[in-house]
């Protein structure tokens, strides 16, 4: 009895064993299929990404170019007063230039954004668009840089010009406007291009009070997609395709518009 009651164990461990080597090896075969399967599934999904997405890309885009083109529009017109401001012969006028451009250049532009948005509505002044207080700010900003460019410009003009245009009676806006400007404008077309080109990257921090240009759109499809690799790369090749194309531009102003000495 003792002997069968044994080999009944042994036969019952052996059986045993074996179920269990075939449940592994279905676990195995199981977890190769499902790995498998999700390998796929993510090749699936990261190729067509950037694509699937290209209308909250382009979305973005545009409203950058908005954000660019007026802020850099509106930016010249302050740069050009300051400008004539910083070369006046008139002493308090050439004093509001300088702390003007001196305060704006050493400010960090995210400071006077938030500044500016938050700041005003405690003094009683609501602008009511996030888009246009973006705006402001930027043109403000950035005026202080194209009135720098634009004063080296005006020096680089031959001071004679001047001095003839006033001595056929002119006045000095006059001059300005006539005789200077517009040769000083030809001038620094290179500087003013990378200003422009500077100010598109710059308009990236409207995004911080929630302007949906192409950085707000980024950070918004991170947040809901969260795979920053292909998100990333997207907003990258999307600033390089405005990018780009207005470096060339510029340069073939600058070919166009140069001055002949």
């Amino acid at each position: 009895m003792r002997l069968v009651s044994v080999a009944a164990a042994m036969a019952w461990e052996c059986d045993k064993s074996s179920l269990e080597a075939a449940v592994s090896r279905s676990r195995l075969r199981r977890c190769g299929r499902s790995s498998v399967t999700m390998e796929a599934t993510a090749q699936a999904t990261s190729k067509p990404f950037i694509l699937d997405n290209l209308g909250l890309f382009l979305r973005g885009m545009r409203t950058t170019v908005s954000l660019t083109v007026l802020s850099f529009a509106a930016a010249l017109v302050i740069g050009a007063v300051v400008a004539a401001f910083r070369v006046s012969p008139v002493p308090p006028l050439r004093a509001v230039g300088a702390v003007y451009v001196g305060t704006v250049r050493n400010t960090p532009l995210a400071v006077l954004i938030i500044l500016f948005f938050s700041g005003l509505p405690d003094a009683g002044i609501i602008v009511h668009s996030r888009f246009i207080s973006a705006i402001i700010v930027l043109s403000a900003y950035s005026g202080a840089f194209v009135a720098e460019a634009l004063r080296a410009g005006v020096n680089a003009v031959a001071r004679g010009q001047g001095e003839a245009a006033r001595a056929l009676g002119l006045t000095f806006p006059q001059v300005l406007r006539i005789v200077i400007l517009p040769q000083a404008v030809r001038t620094v077309i290179a500087p003013l291009g990378s200003l422009f080109i500077a100010l598109i990257k710059n308009s990236a921090l409207a995004a911080l009070i929630s302007v949906h240009e192409l950085a707000g759109n980024t950070e918004e499809l991170l947040r809901t997609t969260a795979r920053p690799i292909p998100v990333f790369l997207g907003s990258a090749v999307a600033y390089l395709a405005l990018s780009l194309p207005s470096g060339v531009v510029v340069s073939r102003l600058e070919r166009r518009l140069a001055i002949k000495r």
